[in-house]
């Protein structure tokens, strides 16, 4: 029959969890109780870079693992010495702890930079142990007792061992030199672990826990000034950034 109705097309209806374009098209939505950005467009989105640390965090926990560091070697001091130890305001403090702390902080603002891509001569900063050296000798004759008596030499071999130990753990730099700077820390750390006794006498043994405790608290505390002092040596973390020269 000429006059029938044409037969209506029916649209298509949105199935749940999609909503038409203007197109017509519908557009998938997200699921109900998915989250936001785990669809296909976040899968190209360019990823955030990590947050950096901060400097004032970095240094401030490096001074104070520098001043338990310090506090730790000035107990193996008083195990040496025995009775005869004696604490002053400049003698503990200024020319140990405080060094230590500064140590510290330095090693921690390295670790800090190297952390978020370098900065132009910061591996200067492996230089940080001198502060150990040079802070006691600071004091009223300490540079003629030093001279004369060779008083305040402990801290100079601690500082350079530091140094030559943290050059030799940080596998960077000819082989030659680290294997000759590894052999010094070793020597260092045993003669320090072995002398505990020359020094106190039979009450710091080996065999005795006492003497036992000296000696492992010396040798620790030579292993971690070198491991501390590998930071400004290791590979930098990030890409490289041109800073101001410290």
């Amino acid at each position: 029959m000429s006059g029938s109705l044409a037969t209506p097309t029916p649209h298509a209806t949105p199935r749940r969890g999609t909503a038409p374009t203007p197109g017509g098209q519908p557009d998938s939505l997200p699921a109900p109780g998915a989250r936001p950005g785990t669809g296909a467009a976040s899968a190209v989105a360019p990823a955030l870079p990590p947050p950096s640390s901060s400097a004032p965090a970095a240094i401030a926990v490096g001074a104070l693992f520098g001043l338990a560091w310090a506090a730790g070697l000035r107990g193996y001091m008083v195990a040496l010495a025995g009775e005869e130890s004696t604490f002053g305001w400049a003698g503990t403090f200024v020319a140990l702890l405080l060094p230590g702390a500064v140590t510290g902080a330095l090693l921690g603002w390295a670790e800090h930079v190297r952390r978020t891509g370098g900065r132009r001569h910061w591996r200067w900063l492996a230089l940080s142990p001198l502060v150990l050296a040079v802070a006691p000798l600071l004091l009223p004759g300490a540079v003629v007792a030093f001279l004369t008596q060779g008083l305040g030499g402990g801290a100079v071999a601690f500082a350079l061992t530091g140094m030559a130990g943290g050059f030799a753990l940080s596998r960077r730099g000819p082989r030659w030199a680290r294997l000759v700077c590894g052999l010094l820390l070793l020597v260092v750390v045993v003669g320090v672990a072995l002398s505990a006794e020359g020094v106190g006498g039979d009450e710091l043994a080996l065999t005795t826990p006492r003497g036992a405790w000296a000696a492992l608290l010396g040798g620790v505390s030579v292993l971690t000034l070198a491991v501390a002092s590998s930071i400004p040596h290791r590979p930098v973390v990030g890409p490289p950034r041109e800073r101001a020269e410290i």
